[in-house]
């Protein structure tokens, strides 16, 4: 019986060391070499103190600022360990009554703005996580922004499009805005 258990468990705490503490170092050390931002997390400084990350979306909720898609992570909303769309499908009343509930506060936040209302402002993704909105989705909610500011509404129309990010390899997904960055950039103009 020892010669047949020796050599598994000799085995096992090779292939221990090798899978769990060597190549989970090496492929570290690459990355932090080649993708150091990635690596770290994309975190996003202000005035030198971590404010977020760029991959993971932030509840705004005031008038003052740009507001991202709905988050469908509980108990609380971008909650990363929560990580997972609603599964609620399209028929459900659930999803009805949600979607609602946000155009109503969208109305309510803004009730000059008739334009119709871009659909990544009252669904959530997949993750419920997601960082950016589409471009329609900020140049809808430009003129709350900029009317709360006592900005003129051209100037946060051009802020938005110093900040959108064109399609992946120009033929991927859509044209889009990260909503942290773009609140950061916000209030700067103050």
């Amino acid at each position: 019986m020892t010669t047949l258990l020796r050599p598994a468990i000799v085995l096992f705490l090779v292939l221990t060391v090798i899978t769990g503490i060597i190549y989970p170092l090496v492929v570290t050390g690459i990355a932090q070499v080649a993708f150091p931002d990635q690596a770290g997390g994309s975190i996003v400084l202000k005035d030198g103190k971590a404010v977020g990350s760029s991959l993971i979306g932030q509840s705004f909720s005031d008038v003052t600022h740009f507001w991202g898609r709905p988050s469908a992570t509980a108990p609380q909303p971008y909650n990363g360990l929560a990580s997972g769309g609603s599964n609620l499908g399209p028929l459900n009343p659930a999803l009805t009554d949600a979607i609602k509930t946000r155009i109503e506060a969208l109305r309510t936040a803004d009730p000059t703005n008739k334009a119709p209302i871009p659909v990544d402002l009252v669904t959530a993704s997949a993750s419920g996580l997601d960082p950016e909105i589409s471009l329609a989705a900020a140049y809808y909610q430009a003129p709350r922004v900029a009317q709360t500011r006592g900005l003129q509404p051209e100037a946060v129309r051009k802020l938005i499009d110093t900040h959108a990010r064109g399609r992946l390899l120009g033929i991927l997904g859509e044209p889009r805005v990260n909503v942290l960055e773009l609140n950061l950039a916000l209030d700067t103009l103050r």
